[in-house]
This record gives C-alpha cells, sequence and structure tokens, in this order.
C-alpha cells in the first residue's frame, strides 16, 4: 500500500513538471517570435522613418524610387476585421443561443455537425469559394466592374469567424448555472427574457473571449482575402480593390529582397503588435466588467 502511495506521488510530481514545462515552452515560442519580429523590423522602419512607414499613403515597393507607407494596409485591416465582427458576431451568438437553449436535439445535432465542418474548412477553399460566387454575386448586385472589393473580403471573413464565436459561446452560455434560468422564469420571464436579460449577461467573459478569437481569425487571414479583395494597395473604400497587412507580407515575400524584405518584416511585427494590443485591451474590458459584476 504504501509503494502504491509512493508511485502516485512520484506520478503526480511527475505530471505537474510535464505541465509546467508545456507551460513554459508556450511563453518562449512567443518571446522568441516577438525578438525575431523585432529584430527583422526594427531595420526597416528606422531607415524609412516610423512616420512614413506607418502614416505613409502609397506602397509602392518595386519602384525605381520606393515607397514604404502602408496605412492603406493597417485601415484595409481594421476596416474588414471590424465589418467581419459587426457581422459575424450577431449571428455566430444567436446562432449559439439558438443551440444551447432553443434547439431541438435532432436540428441542434445537425447545426453542431455543419459549424463542425466550417471550422476544417481550408482557407484557401474559403477564397475560392468567395472568388466564384461572392465576387460575382457583389459585381452584379452593385453593379461593379469588379467585385474583388473590401466588401466581398468581409462577407468571406464574417463567415469564416462564425465556428470559433458560436462554439466559444455555446460552451460559455452552456455553463451558466441552471438556478438561474429557473429562478427568472420562477419570477414570471418569458424564455426569450431569461436568455437575453440573464443568461447571455451572465456569460458575457465568454462571449467576449469568442469575440476575441474571431478577431485574432479575422485580422491573421490571408489566403481567402488575397483572392476576394483584389490585393491592390489603395486606401480602403468599401467597394475598392484593397490589401490587408498580412496579404501585403503573404503577396510580395517570395521575391522580396533588401529593404523591401525587411519591410515586409515590419508590416507583421505591426500585425503582431495591433493583435497584442487588442488582446490586452478586450482582457482589460474582461476584467473590468468581472469587478464590476
Amino acid at each position: 500500500m504504501e509503494r502504491i502511495k509512493k508511485t502516485a506521488k512520484w506520478m503526480e510530481k511527475a505530471m505537474n513538471l510535464l505541465f509546467l514545462v508545456c507551460g513554459l515552452l508556450t511563453i518562449l515560442f512567443v518571446l522568441l517570435i516577438t525578438i525575431f519580429l523585432v529584430i527583422s523590423g526594427i531595420p526597416a522602419i528606422h531607415n524609412i522613418g516610423p512616420v512614413d512607414f506607418l502614416f505613409g499613403k502609397v506602397w509602392l515597393s518595386t519602384a525605381a524610387k520606393p515607397s514604404y507607407g502602408i496605412l492603406p494596409f493597417i485601415l484595409t485591416s481594421v476596416y474588414g476585421t471590424c465589418g467581419a465582427i459587426l457581422i459575424g458576431v450577431p449571428v455566430g451568438l444567436f446562432c449559439a443561443v439558438f443551440l444551447a437553449k432553443m434547439s431541438p436535439r435532432k436540428t441542434g445535432s445537425l447545426v453542431r455537425n455543419v459549424v463542425d465542418l466550417l471550422a476544417g474548412i481550408p482557407s484557401v477553399v474559403y477564397g475560392l469559394v468567395g472568388m466564384i460566387i461572392i465576387v460575382p454575386c457583389v459585381r452584379e448586385l452593385f453593379h461593379l466592374p469588379d467585385g474583388a472589393n473590401l466588401f466581398s473580403a468581409i462577407l468571406v471573413l464574417a463567415i469564416m469567424i462564425l465556428p470559433s464565436v458560436i462554439s466559444v459561446s455555446e460552451t460559455a452560455i452552456k455553463s451558466v448555472p441552471r438556478e438561474y434560468e429557473e429562478a427568472s422564469l420562477a419570477l414570471g420571464a418569458t424564455k426569450t427574457e431569461t436568455v437575453f436579460k440573464v443568461i447571455v449577461p451572465a456569460a458575457k467573459s465568454g462571449i467576449v473571449t469568442a469575440v476575441v478569437l474571431g478577431i485574432g481569425r479575422a485580422i491573421g487571414e490571408a489566403m481567402a482575402v488575397m483572392m476576394v479583395a483584389g490585393n491592390v494597395a489603395n486606401m480602403p473604400k468599401l467597394f475598392g480593390s484593397v490589401r490587408f497587412l498580412t496579404t501585403a507580407v503573404a503577396s510580395e515575400m517570395s521575391y522580396s529582397s533588401g529593404l523591401q524584405r525587411q519591410a515586409l518584416f515590419s508590416i507583421a511585427l505591426v500585425l503582431f503588435l495591433f493583435i497584442m494590443a487588442i488582446n490586452l485591451i478586450l482582457n482589460v474590458i474582461i476584467k473590468k466588467g468581472e469587478q464590476d459584476d
């Protein structure tokens, strides 16, 4: 018996050590990525000038007199991500509410399978479907010369973030104690009122986490938006061809060299810092909301 207890304690210590190593490796990977991007991206920002690089409106990396202004990429990424969140989050949240609280068992199972399928579809397939279906529809619907624009990219991104938003939001809604719902119904509230006035507010931290994951998916996508956004370095217009931060790196890295290559690493650094800033801001909002509660 004593030997079994010693073996169990040894196994517990070994597993704790394993978990600690995995956690430290995760931190190490983030630090290495950060250090690599800083070392690779700072030289171009220094050579070009922070103001000219971040707020310049012209990107002509292969011209005789090159220009490396990435403001169009930054604004396009911001507008595209915000548009995708405005469309995708409400749809995803309502779908999560339906799955968690209102769907019949068979219907809910079918919808969950479809959501899981959406999560497993490669980005290039989203881009291909968007290029074949969404781009022509946008062109015909709005009578445009070309349907590859920011609006098409927003629609594709909104569809792509749905699996993350739905899955995480559904889990958060289901984790709300059953007593909350029973107490609300006992006080005379309808099921719909209970869901949107009691359960959803109680699950807001998990829903915000779903939004964070959606933002990360939207702002980090490259291949799909490259196929439907036109991939032209213009200042963003809803029905104009645009280029995102991610697509700027992906489209030119294969043939870049010298300062152009360094500038692409600088774009990656800006994108990395942008995502970090969004995560920090949303984490602060979550913690503040929890303290207010």
